[in-house]
């Protein structure tokens, strides 16, 4: 049975005045997007910190169809390309996974008072990390430019998601867009 305030409206864990998800547009989507993302950290994106004994075989598969579809180098078998790239795994393992968890119910409830501070601090470090990786790839020499933009597709949409927080010291239009995402860049522009 939910709590109710004084007043008779229905109130969050916190005691802040709860509106349902479906009413808080933003909330939904950042919720729909966690809790697809926990999944594919584990499935995909973690996969080179597992034991290669303690690997399921699917996973391995996954990885590698991944890797050979999209020719993502941060995904080889071999693993990581680059250390840097390594530490953004181990700051997804140990950041990520733990507030993505905590962010669906978090988001769900939607009185908690620092759940906008902690969506910032997300944002701001997934636009850091995901900046960098476009940079790189954008670099790699045997991708062609259709390569390239296929791996957009996957990169750009989560500039797309940070933008809703504002972690970009300038506005997003000002990065071009059509150099990543040339069919879609008008559309996350009014993201």
């Amino acid at each position: 049975m939910p709590k109710t305030s004084a007043a008779g409206k229905e109130v969050g864990r916190y005691g802040s005045p709860r509106q349902s998800i479906w009413s808080r547009k933003r909330d939904l989507c950042y919720l729909i997007f966690f809790i697809i993302h926990v999944p594919v950290m584990f499935a995909v994106d973690l996969t080179a910190l597992y034991p290669p004994s303690l690997t399921p075989t699917i996973l391995t598969t996954l990885r590698s169809y991944y890797h050979t579809t999209y020719k993502d180098q941060f995904f080889s078998p071999g693993g990581p390309p680059t250390a840097w790239f390594g530490l953004f795994l181990w700051m997804e393992a140990l950041y990520h996974v733990p507030l993505s968890l905590w962010a669906v119910g978090a988001l769900w409830d939607g009185t908690h008072p620092l759940l906008p501070i902690h969506l910032l601090v997300y944002a701001t470090q997934t636009s850091i990390t995901t900046l960098t990786c476009i940079a790189e790839y954008l670099s790699w020499t045997h991708l062609t430019v259709s390569e390239k933009i296929n791996l957009g597709y996957l990169y750009v949409p989560y500039l797309a998601l940070c933008k809703k927080n504002r972690p970009f010291p300038f506005p997003l239009n000002s990065v071009p867009l059509d150099l990543f995402l040339p069919s879609c860049s008008s559309v996350l522009q009014k993201v």
